[in-house]
Formats: structure tokens, sequence, C-alpha cells
């Protein structure tokens, strides 16, 4: 069972400590100087949080992606090429900081399923460079390709926190989660092949993770309260087995795709 009532408090104190990245610089001025007692309080919190962080990038991630899984097409299914991934201008589209975060995320997840297909991904290349070009963030530097970001790895995650980047570490995962769901279930027969029980788990259980975060930052980021509510409806997805994933995704189908829609306007 997923141990919420502990993500939940955990992530309480996170929404604290993350929501100080991204607070006027001018206002943290004026803030009343911290008691001892206080910091002691938020330095136990923050360890309890960093420690969850670090589940998270324990978990597997979704098999069809990940370097060294022995997944590939046949010759004939690679005839059919997919006709739902995100077009690469879509990049244009992003007006917000974390817009752009969203679709880097949910391109970089594109641009690994049309290499499967061995579609072109110039188009992709040229969009993730622009994409990562304007958010400039140094967190980045620590992975080998931008095209990666989707991963979330736990030194992303500290990387970004010591950037104050935090709540856009959780737009990522976002767009990341949402988009590889909705590649996932236009061929889950496919795909699923390399799934194990493990990893069904894992995939649903990082919903939880992500929705979790996303809730309790809400109150102080105004940007991920849509996002918040368009994974809410991901919550039914809770398989503890292969099978029971993929009767789950038969049923979100539709909640996948308008969650995606949400993310990627």
């Amino acid at each position: 069972m997923k141990k919420l009532t502990l993500l939940a408090i955990a992530f309480v104190a996170f929404a604290l400590v993350a929501c100080k990245g991204s607070k006027d610089p001018k206002a943290e001025e004026k803030t009343e100087p911290k008691s001892f007692e206080q910091e002691q309080v938020e330095a136990k919190i923050k360890q309890e949080v960093d420690s969850i962080a670090a589940l998270v990038g324990k978990l597997k991630q979704f098999p069809f992606v990940q370097e060294g899984t022995k997944f590939e097409l046949t010759k004939e299914e690679k005839q059919v090429q997919p006709d739902y991934l995100l077009d690469a201008a879509v990049a244009e589209q992003a007006q917000t900081l974390a817009e752009k975060y969203r679709i880097l995320s949910a391109l970089s997840v594109d641009k690994k399923i049309a290499a499967l297909y061995d579609m072109p991904v110039d188009a992709y290349d040229k969009a993730i460079a622009k994409l990562s070009a304007d958010i400039d963030d140094p967190s980045f530097k620590v992975i080998d390709q931008a095209n990666s970001l989707f991963e979330t790895t736990d030194t992303l995650y500290k990387t970004m926190e010591q950037n104050g980047r935090i709540n856009q570490f959780w737009q990522l995962a976002s767009a990341g989660l949402v988009e590889q769901l909705f590649v996932m279930n236009k061929n889950a027969e496919k795909f699923l092949t390399v799934f194990d029980d493990q990893a069904a788990s894992d995939v649903t259980y990082r919903i939880v993770l992500v929705l979790d975060a996303l809730d309790r930052l809400t109150q102080y980021d105004p940007e991920v309260k849509p996002v918040a509510e368009a994974l809410v409806p991901l919550k039914e997805l809770n398989a503890t087995s292969v099978k029971e994933f993929k009767d789950q995704l038969a049923k979100a189908s539709d909640k996948i795709d308008a969650a995606r829609k949400a993310l990627i306007k």
C-alpha cells in the first residue's frame, strides 16, 4: 500500500521549504528573523523531505524509454508511425517559465519515442535546445542531455534545490509522467511487454508522489494549481501488477488524454 500519510506530512514540509526559492527577494528582507527553534524544526523537516525525494529517484522509470532496456520495435511496427506525438513547434507556444519546463519535459519523452520508430528527431533537438537556452537553468548541467530531463532523478532534484528551482522540478516531473502515460496508452500491448510488476507499481506510485507534492505547493505557487488539478483524475492508477496496470490504463484513457491537454496547451 502507498504510505500516503507519511508523504502528506513530509510534503507539507516540502512546500514550506520549496516556496522560499520563489519569493520576491525584497519580501524576504521584510520577514522577521527566524528563531533558533524554528530553524531546527525546518532543518529536521528538510532532511525528511530529502529522504522522500531520494525514494522518488529510486523508483523504476518507464522501461521503454530507459537506456539499456531490451525494447525495440519490429520493422513492421516501425512502418506504422505514431501520429499522436507533439509537434516540436509546440515549443514556440510556451509563454511562462512553468510552461517551458513542462513542454521541455514532454518533448524529451516524444523524442525518445520518435527515435524508437526511426523517425527524424532534428526538430526535437532544436526545440529542446531552444527551450533549455530560454530556461537557462544551471541545474541541467548535472545531466548528460536535456532530452532526459523527464527522468527527474535524485541528482537533478538536489541540484535544482540548490538553485532554488524545486517547484520547477515538479513541473518537469508532472509533464514527463503524463506524456509517458499518454504515449504508452496509445500502444499499451507493445509498451507493456517490458514492464514487470515492480515497474507497474513504481510508475503508479510516482503519480501519488508527484500529485501529493503538487497539492502541497499549490497554496504557494499559483502556476502549480492547474497542474495539480490535471493530475487528480490519475489517482485511480494504483496498480501492483502489470495486468492491473493494463486494465486501469484502459479505463483511464480519456483522463490521461485530458491531463495531457491541460499540461501542454
